[in-house]
């Protein structure tokens, strides 16, 4: 099951991955708002970024293990420009 909370300190939703599949270590990834509003249909507060987030948590989940691939040990923050070439958006 996903976990996810709204950060409104940093305006950003903060979630878990594994990099290693669910059995190994946890790392914590964030999303920034404004994607979660722009291309994943979020239109209120904190449930409703993390309801989007909860929705869209596969593709999410997915784009930040690759970031975190890329670069193991450093933060992971999700932008709109990290999903630009998604399947994500009002196509969906």
């Amino acid at each position: 099951m996903a976990e996810a909370i709204h950060c409104f300190d940093t305006a950003t939703v903060r979630f878990a991955i594994y990099p290693a599949g669910p059995e190994g270590l946890r790392c914590v990834a964030e999303i920034a708002e404004d994607p979660l509003r722009d291309l994943f249909g979020a239109s209120g507060g904190g449930d409703s970024l993390v309801h989007a987030y909860l929705m869209n948590a596969e593709l999410i989940n997915a784009r930040a293990l690759a970031r975190h691939r890329e670069a193991p040990g450093r933060p992971v923050l999700l932008e709109t420009a990290d999903f630009e070439l998604s399947d994500a958006g009002s196509e969906s």
